[in-house]
């Protein structure tokens, strides 16, 4: 069997699955694609520091911050995300 090449992973497919891949909650031959792909694009290099920063500072938020945001806005972005995740919703 071989080895795939890390360049047929689609950049898109690595953005997906970028949360999973810092979560550690991909399955080993998962997860050793995605660093062996890192290895040679830094493009996607760059939007997993990205995504690393946004949970270490989203580890600094109090909860004081998070109830303080207008319900209007929370609804929104709440929206937003769903309709994100679920293109077809309306």
């Amino acid at each position: 069997m071989t080895t795939p090449d890390p360049a047929d992973l689609p950049c898109a497919e690595v953005v997906e699955l970028v949360t999973d891949y810092l979560d550690g909650a991909l399955p080993a031959a998962w997860r050793d694609r995605i660093t062996d792909h890192l290895a040679i694009c830094a493009g996607c290099r760059s939007v997993v520091a990205q995504w690393e920063a946004v949970v270490r500072l989203g580890g600094r938020v109090a909860a004081d911050d998070v109830v303080a945001l207008d319900p209007e806005v929370r609804a929104a972005l709440l929206e937003a995300f769903r309709r994100r995740v679920n293109p077809g919703r309306s």
